[in-house]
């Protein structure tokens, strides 16, 4: 706590006031946590003043709170450029980083409890820096970050505004944010070195040397390529469930289920929604399970025993490879390329058909998605054509944000899929009645086939990598599925 109050001081966070008439003074707590390390082990204990922020008035205290952070497919996407081009991938730690942001707002705070200073007596606290829990906090610290990397000559990227890079010649260094936690990668050594210096006096950053693990996700480096795996968060979840002495199951849900609205008695809804949370935070390193999370994930509101069966399910299969993940490798291309399925029809509540697609980035997948689609398909061509047009999007994104690294080589961008009407009603230069009602898609689609953006290719359906993505796979397909997508279990004795 003496720490923590000397570094709150050292930073000028407040200033000793009278509470003028007409304002309030939101209240702080003390917040003890445990820092542990990737094995589990206790690194340091932490004493953090948070202010009680639930208790600002908007327009009053606080204006606006949004602060962008970086999103996984943005740091898989950089980590595929570090494994093709051989770059080094370095982590940083901003100590306090919410302590750093410049308020513009008038925000008055009680006397931190347990701070006795005579000049504080019948006083309160005017906040000149922004400090943890106020509401505006995270929009305050990433402008100030924003402000001094652009100072020092960076770009803030347009496809991701937690991205910041700069060009010296050929060579380039590249940076990405996630609130505190900071991935510098690049080819210029010199530069990277010059950079941290420069954060270092800047603000009080930690260097943590090679990037090993990341908001819970553990990174493994080696002469073959980089692996992304959340074990240990696999083996703490299965110890708090009691699923660690579990039988294994061999997919995470049954290729024939029938699971509905209506599958069973109702369940306790708060233990439901935080098994499935924590599943769909697993979701960043596990393609595998990423359509049993999508189907578990539509009943957060009204649970039922027959959905909490399919999680379970989803634990049992997690215990027979706790330790997969996705393997990223030098291709010596950063070639784009999308599969897109679509599964007809799949929802038994409302008919609506299941969208899934993949995106790989020099070889290595970087984005994926299994989501159920908004409006009813009225045929196959037609969920199968609205699965495209979401790749698509997400491969357009992707050939923006490495565009403008000016990493990403000339060529058109190609997309797989397994059904040839889409692809026909896609090259087909005629509109005609059976195609209204995809008319928007189908334009989207045509405009960058025309321009040469994108390119359709067939592929028949063993080949069909977003397949496992829209519907459950039997035992032996699950495990092919997971080869073509490049997940690899570092873990599993050879």
């Amino acid at each position: 706590m003496l720490e923590e109050l000397r570094a709150l001081e050292k930073n000028k966070t407040w200033e000793f006031v009278k509470l003028p008439e007409g304002k309030k003074a939101v209240s702080c707590k003390w917040v003890f946590t445990v820092k542990q390390n990737p094995e589990g082990k206790v690194e340091r204990y932490k004493a953090r003043l948070v202010a009680k922020g639930y208790s600002q008035t908007y327009g009053i205290d606080y204006d606006e709170t949004f602060a962008p952070v970086a999103k996984m497919s943005t740091v898989r996407t950089l980590i595929s450029c570090a494994a093709n081009f051989g770059w080094p991938l370095h982590q940083l730690d901003v100590k306090n980083a919410f302590l750093h942001g410049d308020l513009q707002e008038e925000v008055y705070m009680e006397i931190p409890p347990g701070f006795s200073k005579p000049e504080a007596v019948g006083k309160v606290c005017r906040l000149k820096k922004s400090l943890y829990g106020l509401k505006q906090s995270p929009r305050a610290w990433f402008d100030r970050f924003r402000r001094a990397l652009c100072g020092m000559g960076y770009k803030q990227c347009n496809g991701d505004h937690t991205v910041f890079y700069q060009h010296f010649g050929r060579r380039i260094v590249v940076l990405a944010v996630y609130v505190d936690d900071i991935i510098i990668t690049g080819d210029d050594e010199k530069e990277v070195n010059h950079l941290k210096k420069n954060l270092s006096e800047e603000f009080e950053v930690k260097d943590l040397g090679q990037l090993r693990y990341f908001l819970g996700i553990e990174i493994a480096r080696s002469p073959k390529g980089i692996v992304l795996s959340q074990r240990k968060y696999v083996l703490d979840l299965l110890s708090e469930t009691g699923m660690l002495g579990c039988r294994p199951s061999s997919t995470p849900i049954d290729p024939n289920h029938k699971l509905c609205a209506e599958s069973g008695d109702p369940v306790n809804k708060e233990t439901y929604q935080r098994l499935v949370g924590r599943l769909i935070y697993l979701c960043h390193t596990r393609p595998d399970i990423s359509y049993a999370v999508s189907v578990v994930s539509r009943y957060m509101h009204d649970p039922r025993s027959g959905h909490l069966d399919v999680v379970y399910r989803i634990l049992r299969y997690l215990k027979s490879s706790p330790g997969k993940g996705l393997m990223f490798k030098s291709h010596g291309h950063l070639n784009i390329e999308g599969y897109c399925d679509a599964d007809w029809a799949s929802c038994l509540d409302d008919r609506r058909s299941t969208s899934g697609y993949c995106v790989f980035v020099g070889g290595n997948l970087v984005s994926w998605r299994s989501k159920k689609q908004s409006v009813v398909s009225r045929s196959t061509a037609e969920a199968e054509y609205r699965a495209m047009s979401l790749v698509v999007s997400e491969m357009l994104w992707v050939k923006n944000l490495l565009s403008e690294l000016n990493v990403l080589r000339k060529g058109p961008l190609r997309v797989w899929c397994d059904n040839i009407s889409s692809i026909n009603i896609a090259n087909n230069p005629i509109q005609h009645d059976r195609t209204k009602h995809v008319e928007i898609d189908r334009f989207f689609i045509k405009e960058k086939l025309d321009d040469g953006t994108i390119e359709l290719r067939y592929v028949n359906s063993g080949g069909q990598i977003a397949d496992s993505l829209t519907k459950g796979l039997g035992g032996k397909d699950c495990n092919v599925a997971c080869d073509k997508m490049g997940m690899i279990d570092i873990y599993h004795p050879s």
